[in-house]
């Protein structure tokens, strides 16, 4: 590991009063209220955003959907992970604790999901427009393959925004009998959860093992685990942040290590960008980071092995970037082209701050202004907010970033380890209630689509 990582363990924090980051959350409040009325007032006017829970994509609703009961599992999981957690990441072996993050986000995303019943799992992945409805279509892999661009107006939504990589994905499950709506939501719940173990090695590496236990609760009990367990974007962000692990991994590196974590941190990357073409912008991490730390190695290397997945499958017959105009071309005469710049610029940024949390927010505050202790996870923060302004700004992400952004959101979890000092367990408790609460309410405020 270089020695940058030993040096920059980051030097106990005092806890903040709550009164230094509640104009931060107040503020969040208000971008969320704003957020929401401006979008109603477009409804009303006509407008034709088809989300009818501005800025979440959905319809509202008041109360828990299927009785109380459904509401009890994640709230006695929620109590039990914001009890055990805090406990358990300080004295559990460091690769045990990798193994028990990823558990644990598993089962916070699936509680989640079961607020609307036991459909809450599966229902989503057998909406119209997914995916499973087009796994038909697929026949023979090299002919589904060489025509995807030809023949996309003939798949659903999901799949004509997206590069055939999933779709594939799903039809081979299902020729090995692993069919169907119920294995397709364990696949994505299992890839978004790993992505939290992949954050836990890439804060370590950065900024220290001490402030990446400290990160493990926040990153398990965000309000983004909601979309981990309905969404094929949750397997994408699992993808791509481990392959961003890989070359920040590698940059602390040298010889052969360094090589092969690249080499496979390249390869993620590159089976990330035949999922989803928004991974690009993950690759604003791994490339701060070797222009930080000069390691120009690595990301040679890991360039190597994304390259040669997407030569491989530019060899079966789909060229990447003819689907990534095709799936340009898409976006500009869907709905998007109807739906006011202006106003998801704003939005955007609404959804954003909900999936995120308000520990995560007020996290990102306190990064903001806080003293040279805690530069080190900007180097994982700053690229984060790099790839929400890009993508932001692009005009390609109007609405539904609850899920498009999932990745994104992910990556700026850790902040919420700021929350409180080092040393204030009911600091953190009392924070991790706030993501729990927060992330209970939403499904209880909005049926989603996802």
């Amino acid at each position: 590991m270089a020695t940058t990582t030993a040096a920059t363990v980051t030097a106990p924090l005092a806890p903040d009063r709550t009164a230094r980051v509640l104009p931060v959350l107040l503020a969040v409040i208000g971008l969320v209220l704003v957020a929401n009325r401006w979008g109603q007032a477009l409804l009303d006017d006509g407008v034709g955003l088809r989300i009818l829970a501005p800025p979440l994509i959905g319809q509202l609703r008041w109360g828990p959907p299927g009785g109380l009961l459904p509401v009890l599992v994640p709230i006695v999981v929620g109590a039990c992970l914001v009890r055990r957690l805090p406990r358990l990441a300080e004295p559990a072996r460091w690769s045990h604790l990798l193994v028990l993050s990823a558990l644990a986000a598993a089962t916070w995303a699936v509680a989640l999901a079961l607020v609307d019943g036991t459909s809450g799992l599966t229902r989503p992945m057998g909406l119209p427009g997914h995916y499973l409805l087009d796994v038909g279509q697929v026949g023979s892999p090299g002919d589904f393959l060489r025509h995807f661009t030809d023949r996309i107006d003939a798949y659903g939504t999901h799949v004509r925004s997206h590069p055939p990589g999933l779709l594939l994905v799903l039809w081979a499950m299902a020729q090995v009998g692993l069919g169907g709506t119920g294995w397709a939501a364990a696949l994505v719940i299992a890839g978004g959860a790993s992505a939290v173990p992949a954050l836990l090695l890439i804060v370590r590496e950065l900024a220290g093992e001490d402030l990446a236990r400290r990160a493990l609760p926040f990153l398990v009990l965000a309000p983004a685990a909601m979309y981990v367990a309905s969404t094929g974007d949750a397997l994408f962000a699992g993808v791509g942040i481990w392959g961003i692990a890989g070359v920040v991994l590698a940059t602390g590196r040298r010889g052969r290590s360094a090589d092969r974590l690249a080499l496979a941190g390249g390869t993620f990357f590159g089976l990330a960008f035949l999922l989803s073409y928004g991974s690009v912008l993950l690759l604003l991490l791994p490339v701060t980071i070797t222009v930080v730390r000069r390691a120009l190695r690595p990301l040679v290397m890991a360039g190597l092995g994304g390259s040669a997945v997407l030569a491989l499958a530019a060899a079966a017959g789909f060229w990447w970037l003819d689907g990534l105009a095709t799936a340009r071309g898409e976006y500009l005469e869907s709905v998007a082209s109807v739906r006011p710049y202006g106003y998801f610029l704003l939005a955007n940024l609404a959804g954003l701050a909900i999936v995120i949390g308000p520990a995560t927010v007020a996290g990102l505050g306190r990064l903001l202004r806080g003293p040279d202790g805690r530069r080190p996870l900007a180097l994982v923060v700053g690229p984060a907010l790099a790839m929400v302004a890009t993508a932001n700004l692009s005009g390609m992400s109007k609405g539904e970033v609850e899920r498009i952004w999932l990745a994104f959101a992910l990556c700026l979890l850790p902040a919420g380890a700021l929350v409180a000092g080092e040393g204030d367990p009911r600091g953190v408790r009392r924070w991790l209630w706030v993501q729990v609460a927060a992330a209970i309410a939403v499904p209880l405020v909005v049926r989603t689509h996802w």
